[in-house]
């Protein structure tokens, strides 16, 4: 599989997801993680991904200061998980907070893209690797109980890394 079409899968995977877990490191070391909605409409050949946070939270501060991040998807229902990571920095720019803005968004920034507390992140993706189990929780059940007893490990769905540059 090209990049291209790896980029899109991964794509597919965190669109049907759109909320993740950002986890940035402290000024001490110790790392926290924050529940946040992915603002994306697609994944451009630049591979970043967007999100609103408020300038009141200091997230985007602590982002300036180490900007190295992962997010986690993950979606049982469905049987995916991605886990990305990246370079995170909070981004000026009105354009694009006013091209991603949405009617969930005005919930948490009722003045618009132009809400002096809402900051826009921008996470340009280093590398991912996903997890996309295609088998009914039955075959799956099946998959495991006859690995267990033949001492194997079961083949299941699609598991791939993928490098951004």
């Amino acid at each position: 599989m090209n990049d291209t079409n790896q980029h899109e899968a991964l794509w597919n995977l965190i669109k049907e997801t759109r909320f993740c877990m950002l986890a940035h490191r402290h000024a001490d070391g110790s790392l926290h993680s924050h529940p946040l909605t992915t603002q994306n409409k697609e994944l451009g050949s630049d591979g970043c991904l967007y999100f609103f946070v408020a300038r009141s939270t200091e997230m985007g501060q602590r982002l300036q200061q180490d900007g190295n991040v992962n997010l986690s998807y993950a979606n049982p229902g469905q049987d995916t998980w991605v886990s990305v990571s990246g370079n995170a920095r909070v981004v000026d720019d009105i354009a694009k907070k006013k091209y991603l803005f949405n009617t969930a968004a005005k919930a948490w920034f009722p003045n618009g893209p132009e809400d002096p507390n809402m900051e826009l992140v921008e996470v340009r993706i280093s590398e991912a690797e996903y997890w996309n189990v295609k088998e009914n929780k039955l075959l799956q059940m099946i998959k495991m109980g006859t690995a267990a007893a033949t001492g194997s490990r079961p083949e299941m769905g699609e598991h791939k890394e993928v490098r951004f540059n």
